[in-house]
């Protein structure tokens, strides 16, 4: 596995059930985040946030 892989996570809205593919570093940021991200199916800003992969 790349070291871009390792840091890849998938943030995900439940309303609409969008998902998001970002990276975080993982020794610095411990906790799950939530990010404010546009939804094309709402149409509007909402809160994504880190889920399983």
């Amino acid at each position: 596995m790349s070291k871009v892989q390792d840091h890849l996570i998938i943030m995900k809205n439940k309303e609409s059930g969008e998902v998001y593919h970002t990276t975080k570093n993982k020794k610095q940021i411990t906790r799950k985040i939530e990010l404010k991200k546009y939804s094309k199916k709402l149409r509007k800003h909402v809160m994504f946030k880190e889920s399983k992969k």
